[in-house]
């Protein structure tokens, strides 16, 4: 069954015809609904309503009708106008006159449906009648506005009023308009749509998620444990609980925070472009500023003049267990801090996928999709910032740690890849920064405390495990194991930025010369799914990347213990999960449009496997 073809497109400007009314407004197309077969538009004032596609002009063609009619009204002659005007006292061609009353009441019916009241007087000569008649038509053909029959405005009437509940206006006996009791005269009033409840729950629901808030921290606290014996060894559970002075340090929670706030004062510096993302709900769109590289390079040189100072950046080594549970502790503060003011939140920000109504689990997912304090967005500064630039200063810090542990000279060149395959991957992640405002952690997902200990906690204190683990379980590599693995990270490098890339500028432009030449299938939404290049390849080759560079990371730990690995095992898990994730919902968004892309393009992310 093929999708039913969509006359306007998702985004597409065109002009709307009020409810109850003739008269034309800009709007922009937000969707077409097959089912109902009526396009849901939103006004220039935030209303949203749905239309059908009879109450839909382009924009070419309302100016070309509004051309016609005014050249329609140049051509009427005085003469001819005088001639049409008669007095309601003269007795020849009554029916005539009975005709332009009806008429004239017609067309103060139409004109009082406005979005603003509109007072039409009662006037009792022929001449005033006449003016007011040609004023009416003049407001007419600006607002592109044209006679209806009286049967089609009835019809028009029942419509509206039962869905959108309009009113008229009465008139008192002088002429003048007055209002009804109730204060929705002539002002159409459409309710707000009720805001959105998550039906489709992730991870188990909300048993899932309890679990997973318990045992997310448990797991990477074991982790770190383990990475940090000499002899590592899965088979050492359970582990013995160590004691907690090395748990918890006041000083270590108070470098923790001055990191936080570091960060955020160069994220607020005046310094690089400015940018919006993605259109909300209500179609309006927030502004980012892009520094991040910025950011990268002052922290550089601060850490620079820390060494050269003779600070001893090891200390984060030392009492690394310290770091992650300080780090946990903010992230709890901040989750319930972002969760009780979600509370306030206005329906356009509320989070697709974290709005189900229970309390854990909307904590753990997050209602609110982009918490601000004012201009400062928190789940983009902390998507991008402390948890990425501290993941590098981390590495550099176990690098240093080596070589006091290990009494060496120079870094080993198992902790020279791992340094500096992350550092790359870093590096592009911020330099590429505005790309994140298209992808799904921003448009989708809510901030709770899923995406906070993931960003300020998980990330910075697990995917830094090979270089914490190279410290005390050194690895030899031979030149040919080197070369392996640097061509090795170069082919998956480059698999996941041409993707990320190509996809990046697919989206704001189809017809970019970069990617015009890829094939696509248009969908019913107004967008095309890409089935030629990587992405004919396999749905997801931006997966397939970042996955072999995952491997290359682990590879310079040896193959002696499966720690070094988790980092891949989890990627591997956490794709696996997003690609199911992004099934569901393309296939509701986009229908057989979908169906058709997946014959195309048959394996997600493995050729040939998977």
């Amino acid at each position: 069954m093929r999708m039913p073809s969509t006359r306007f497109q998702s985004g597409e400007t065109v002009m709307g015809r009020w409810p109850g009314s003739n008269l034309y407004y800009e709007v922009k197309v937000l969707n077409y609904d097959n089912k109902s077969r009526l396009y849901t538009v939103i006004y220039k004032d935030g209303t949203e309503l749905e239309l059908k596609e009879s109450d839909i002009t382009s924009l070419t063609m309302f100016k070309q009708g509004s051309t016609r009619s005014r050249s329609r009204s140049r051509s009427r002659s005085p003469a001819r106008t005088r001639r049409s005007s008669r007095s309601p006292a003269r007795t020849s061609r009554r029916s005539s006159s009975r005709t332009a009353d009806l008429q004239r009441e017609k067309l103060k019916e139409v004109l009082e449906v406005r979005l603003t009241p509109v007072a039409i007087p009662h006037e009792n000569n022929s001449n005033s009648k006449h003016q007011k008649k040609e004023e009416n038509e003049k407001k007419e053909e600006n607002d592109t506005a044209t006679k209806v029959n009286e049967k089609t405005e009835a019809e028009s009437e029942n419509q509206t009023r039962g869905r959108y509940n309009l009113r008229r206006r009465k008139e008192q006996g002088d002429g003048k308009p007055v209002e009804e009791e109730t204060k929705e005269e002539t002002l159409v009033q459409a309710k707000p749509p009720a805001p959105v409840k998550t039906t489709d729950l992730e991870f188990g629901g909300r048993v899932g998620v309890f679990f997973l808030m318990l045992l997310l921290p448990v797991a990477v606290l074991a982790l770190l444990i383990l990475c940090g014996q000499k002899d590592a060894s899965l088979q050492d559970f359970p582990l013995q609980i160590p004691p907690l002075q090395s748990l918890w340090d006041w000083q270590v929670f108070g470098i923790v925070l001055l990191w936080l706030l570091f960060q955020a004062v160069l994220a607020l510096l005046p310094i690089g472009k400015v940018i919006e993302g993605m259109p909300l709900k209500n179609g309006k769109t927030l502004k980012y500023r892009i520094n991040g590289f910025y950011a990268l390079v002052l922290t550089a040189v601060v850490v620079g003049a820390a060494v050269y100072q003779e600070v001893d950046l090891s200390y984060i080594h030392a009492h690394f267990l310290q770091f992650y549970t300080s780090a946990l502790v903010i992230v709890t503060l901040l989750s319930i801090y972002l969760f009780v003011c979600s509370r306030w939140a206005t329906e356009s920000n509320l989070a697709p996928g974290g709005n189900s109504g229970y309390i854990i689990y909307d904590f753990f997912m997050g209602r609110e999709l982009n918490p601000r304090i004012k201009s400062f967005d928190i789940k983009f500064f902390c998507e991008m910032r402390p948890g990425l630039i501290g993941w590098v200063l981390i590495n550099f810090a176990m690098l240093l740690a080596e070589m006091k542990h290990q009494n060496l000279e120079n870094p080993s060149p198992a902790m020279l890849l791992v340094n500096g395959f992350q550092l790359l991957w870093v590096v592009d992640g911020i330099w590429h920064e505005e790309k994140l405002l298209t992808m799904m952690d921003i448009v989708y997902d809510g901030f709770g405390f899923m995406l906070t200990f993931g960003d300020l906690a998980f990330v910075p204190f697990t995917f830094t495990c090979q270089a914490y683990y190279l410290v005390n379980h050194p690895n030899d590599l031979s030149v040919f194991w080197i070369t392996t693995l640097i061509a090795m990270n170069g082919v998956g490098y480059y698999i996941f930025r041409k993707a990320n890339s190509q996809k990046f500028v697919f989206r704001k432009n189809p017809s970019d010369p970069a990617v015009s030449h890829l094939k696509a299938i248009p969908t019913a939404t107004g967008k095309s799914l890409i089935v030629s290049g990587l992405w004919g390849f396999v749905r997801h080759p931006n997966y397939l990347g970042d996955i072999i560079m995952g491997l290359a990371w682990s590879l310079p730990c040896g193959f002696n213990h499966v720690i070094p690995y988790f980092y891949l095992i989890y990627l591997i898990t956490l794709l696996v999960h997003r690609n199911a994730r992004d099934e569901r919902q393309c296939r509701k968004k986009y229908g057989s449009a979908w169906e058709e892309y997946c014959k195309a393009v048959p394996y997600r992310i493995f050729p040939g496997i998977y």
